[in-house]
Formats: C-alpha cells, structure tokens, sequence
C-alpha cells in the first residue's frame, strides 16, 4: 500500500490491465466486495439467459473477455459506460444501468470512503499540512501531477481513480449548514511550483477563493518561524455534532487515529499552538496573494 496525502490508496494494477475500464476491488473492502459481487451476479445470470457465451457479450459491450469475467466474478469494479452497454446488449430495461447507483458508492478506497464520510458529518474540521498543500484545498490539475509523481507509477485508471476521490471530498464546502473548517499550511509547499508555472497560479487562485469562504479560516505558517509542534507531520482534527471527536497526527499515538478525550486534548493543544503561531488568516491571504503576483 502507498499513501498519498495521508490516504492509503490500492495497489498497482498489473501492466496489462492498465488500459481495462474499471478498477480492482480491495479484497479487504467488505461491503465493497458484496457490492461487485452482486452485480457481477446478475450480469452472468442476465448474460446467460440470453444465451451469449463471455466472449461474444464482450464483443458486442466493446470489452475483453477476460474483463467480463473479472466483473462478473464481483474481481473488478466496472464503470459507468460498461453498465449502460450491458444493459442495452442484453435489454435489461434499465435494470443493469441502475446497478452504478450502489457500484459508485465503492469504486473509491475504503479508507477514502471512511475519511470522506467523517469529514461529510463534522461540524468543525482542522488540517495541518507540513509537506503539500491540504487535500481539500488541491486543484484537479494538482492532485492528479502528485499521484501521478508516486513511485511506483499508478495506472492511468488508478491515478483517475484517486483523482476522483480526492475531488469528492471537497463538496465538504458545499454543505449547508456549513462546516467550520481551519487549515495551517507550511510556506514552502506554497513556493513549490508543482506541475509549472500555470498549474502553480491555478492553485493559488484556488486557495485564494476558498480562504475567502466564511467558513474556512486559512493560515500559513512562514518558513523563518520557531519550531513547533507540527514539525512531525500532518495533524487533522474532526468534531461532530454529538460532541465527539476523532482526530490524528504523524508524530502521536504511533499515526493511529483517536478519540479517547485525553489524547484528543493533546492534539488540540498541539493544532491550537501550530495556529498560535501562524500567520493570521487576513495575513495569510495577503502572503499568497504577493506570491500570486511574483508569477
């Protein structure tokens, strides 16, 4: 397993599968499992009654036969267009197309799909990042040139994969009521111009527009400062409306995420004093926006 951003992503698919439409199930993912293997069920049941042998469904779908196969055996995750060409070949009358409901509920990684459901719930999120610029706060072109960087290489449908599933975490902004969200970000992940000149400005753009939003305070901590508790890497913190909370850091509890109330005070004592010590938000703003105008 590699991790990117501090979600633990799947493994890479094997060359020859690089250009196949869809994505592996994580035989760990339960629910995930049950999901693909339901559908992959009714497929073969659908495909034989009709009287077409894999390789000739495969044919008419446009897909390999091998691919058939592996979707039917609940071993890979099919996606959109495949379900609609099933559908239409063997006349399902809408049945098949209407599987991606629950299929694209599990096409992401289960830790993905944890950490996206936790931050949906919170009433109040806080992020420090040490290395990159925040998760939620990363622009499509950025996202995809970090994934695409990892060693060793992702397969495009992969990297697409986990491209999406950072993306659908961001609707966190969307939510009404909102969230109140606070990121701490260091200064150098800010001057690294990752993917060039454009894709820089494009996200600086970005961070500019979300740090204006009423919910989200963002602050960036300067290079020339003290050290400080955030030094061992991320920090993220989630509160919810009962009260509760879980929350996690690199450097505590060896990474493991925690909610029991002493270690949880230990984290925010660390977040409140990273904050403490970071610019001031209307500050933090003005410093990327003279970053914006040194392009």
């Amino acid at each position: 397993m590699t991790a990117v951003d501090g979600e633990a992503v799947g493994p890479v698919e094997a060359a020859g599968e690089a250009d196949e439409p869809g994505w592996e199930v994580d035989p760990d993912d339960e629910w995930g499992v049950a999901v693909i293997t339901t559908v992959g069920r009714q497929l073969r049941l659908r495909r034989e009654a009709a009287g077409m042998r894999a390789g000739e469904f495969g044919a008419a779908v446009g897909y390999g036969e091998d691919l058939v196969y592996k979707v039917e055996g609940g071993k890979r995750i099919p996606r959109r267009e495949f379900l609609d060409r099933a559908d239409e070949v063997l006349g399902a009358g809408g049945l098949l197309s209407a599987a991606w409901e629950d299929v694209k509920k599990v096409r992401y990684p289960k830790r993905v799909r944890e950490l996206g459901k936790l931050e949906a719930r919170a009433v109040e999120i806080g992020v420090y990042e040490c290395n990159i610029i925040p998760g939620l706060l990363q622009t499509s072109q950025h996202v995809r040139i970090l994934i695409s960087a990892a060693q060793p290489p992702y397969s495009p449908d992969d990297v697409e994969r986990m491209v999406a599933a950072r993306l659908a975490r961001q609707s966190v902004f969307e939510r009404d009521p909102a969230s109140s969200i606070h990121f701490v970000m260091e200064e150098a992940p800010l001057r690294r111009q990752v993917g060039g000149t454009m894709v820089w400005q494009q996200q600086l753009e970005h961070l500019l527009e979300v740090g204006r939003l009423n919910s989200v305070t963002l602050q960036v901590m300067p290079t020339n400062t003290e050290a400080h508790p955030g030094l061992d890497g991320r920090i993220e913190l989630l509160k919810f409306p009962d009260g509760t909370a879980v929350g996690r850091a690199d450097g505590l509890f060896n990474g493991r995420p925690v909610s029991d109330p002493k270690q949880l005070r230990v984290l925010e004592l660390q977040y409140g004093t990273i904050r403490a010590q970071a610019l001031p938000p209307r500050e933090s703003l003005a410093f990327i926006e003279r970053l914006l105008g040194e392009t």
